[in-house]
């Protein structure tokens, strides 16, 4: 299994403003660890020991439209939809949950030997974040890393990965307690920009474990939503090109 340590780039790396485009409804009993926007929908795994839950929500209302609750002894983390099933992590557990995606039925789980934060996948493989800074590439069948990549940005290890999501050949990471979201080249590992959310952040009050995290792209409209642990809003936006 090949870990891939591309030496660090120097220069700074450029900061990209987000630009607020419309809010919508969220649950704010939500403890999201997983987003996804996906056939007109968002399904998100939520966290905590005992309220742990994946559901199905309608976008413009915030509505859930489908839940099951997790076991109580399972801390939901990350989750993402690939080849017409939900694959959701738990935290310390070192487990990963299989579902019918229609259903929510549970059809199978995978073993991993880290902690588990973010889920996404490209067109190939799962792809898993662990709180430090490496990435995990998964075969969706066998579940073996097939590789691994390093994030760093000036030299420095970018550590507290947690949520995913891939988009264009990227992947997009929340920072856990930051109000950053970096971008990823998904082959490198080199950190490409930071995405700034303050102003989004700050559009919400909540308390200090309240923090950024989720991520869910809509294709087929070029959409980028984004929202956090228990609150009332998911918002669309809008992120300023980076400069050439």
């Amino acid at each position: 299994m090949p870990t891939l340590r591309i030496p660090p780039k120097t220069g700074e790396v450029p900061i990209l403003n987000a630009k607020f485009v419309r809010a919508f409804p969220h649950d704010p009993r939500a403890f999201t660890q997983g987003l996804e926007y996906y056939r007109g929908y968002l399904y998100e795994s939520t966290g905590l020991a005992g309220q742990s839950t994946l559901r199905k929500v309608a976008l413009q209302t915030g509505q859930v439209i489908q839940q099951i609750n997790l076991p109580s002894k399972y801390f939901g983390e990350g989750m993402t939809i690939f080849h017409e099933r939900i694959y959701q992590l738990t935290w310390l557990s070192k487990k990963g949950l299989v579902y019918n995606l229609r259903s929510f039925r549970q059809i199978g789980e995978f073993p991993y030997d880290t902690e588990g934060w973010g889920l996404t996948h490209d067109d190939n493989s799962l792809i898993m974040s662990d709180g430090t800074n490496k990435i995990r590439y998964l075969d969706p069948v066998s579940f073996a890393v097939t590789r691994t990549i390093e994030v760093y940005a000036d030299g420095q290890a970018i550590v507290n990965l947690n949520e995913l999501e891939y988009v264009k050949g990227e992947i997009l990471a929340n920072i856990w307690h930051s109000p950053r979201i970096a971008r990823i080249d998904a082959r490198s590992g080199q950190l490409v920009a930071w995405i700034d959310l303050a102003s989004i952040v700050s559009r919400e009050q909540h308390s200090d474990e309240a923090v950024l995290n989720g991520i869910a792209y809509d294709p087929s409209g070029d959409r980028l939503f984004v929202t956090g642990k228990n609150w009332s809003k998911l918002f669309e936006i809008k992120v300023e090109a980076a400069p050439r």
